[in-house]
């Protein structure tokens, strides 16, 4: 907390996603000192036009003293290792373009940005953003956003644990969990059927963590039906979208 009489530290928090960015500017507490902005995640969409688009939401919002961006994929120590969505020519689910795969792999997102916004600078995946603004810290705490596809964090006495890509791994006949349970085929099934679906992710991974909590977020995770959300236990919690914008702001006392 700042001393009594000083300026409260801000924070830009940026959470993109396959369909969309945006952004908010929060203080330690969490309260955003503006109303939260969003654009459509343009496509195609090379690193530098990634790093412009974030710029753009910024001067839109008050000045801020240090940025956190969460991103679909698997991100180290600031670094891109893998994205899904923006190496696409059109985004989710379309053909991936060789070109992007190769400006994005290695591409050290975290300097780029400190470069171009000029503060300090959190580059982390997508889902272990959102578990910062969730995660009580204590015990094992899994994290799943239901959203374009499947994100996924998990924290033992509230750190971050190194991330695993669980989205890419079969989940029924060689299909991904992100093509499982992703927004196509909530769309194609419905949300009955798709809740199912749902239901029966949480309980293949029940045994692999054996969570003391399961948080489910992402802008999908209000479509469960409340019959299947009776049946997941007491430990899991269904969190606000807006726990993504507000982990930014956490996540420098989690990561940094």
């Amino acid at each position: 907390m700042a001393p009594s009489g000083t300026p409260p530290l801000l924070t830009l928090s940026v959470d993109c996603g396959g369909g969309g960015i945006k952004a908010a500017v929060l203080d330690a507490a969490g309260t955003a000192h503006a109303p939260a902005v969003r654009v459509p995640t343009p496509y195609p969409l090379p690193p530098e036009l990634l790093v412009e688009t974030v710029a753009g939401l910024a001067r839109d919002l008050p000045a801020a003293d240090r940025v956190s961006l969460g991103m679909p994929g698997m991100i180290r120590h600031g670094v891109v290792i893998h994205t899904p969505h923006y190496i696409t020519r059109t985004g989710p689910r379309s053909r991936v373009d060789p070109a992007l795969r190769e400006r994005w792999a290695g591409f050290d997102a975290r300097a780029a940005l400190e470069s171009r916004l000029g503060v300090p600078t959190l580059v982390l995946n997508d889902a272990e953003i959102h578990g910062a603004g969730v995660v009580a810290g204590t015990g094992l705490e899994l994290v799943l956003t239901l959203g374009t596809g499947l994100g996924s964090a998990h924290f033992d006495g509230g750190r971050v644990a190194p991330h695993l890509e669980l989205s890419h791994a079969p989940v029924r006949r060689g299909t991904t969990y992100d093509a499982y349970i992703g927004e196509i085929e909530r769309h194609r099934l419905g949300d009955g059927l798709w809740s199912r679906r749902v239901a029966r992710v949480v309980e293949g991974l029940r045994p692999v963590f054996l969570w003391d909590r399961l948080y489910i977020g992402g802008g999908n995770s209000r479509r469960i039906t409340q019959a299947v959300l009776d049946r997941l236990g007491d430990e899991v919690v269904v969190v606000p979208n807006s726990a993504a914008l507000v982990g930014g702001a956490r996540a420098w006392d989690l990561f940094a």
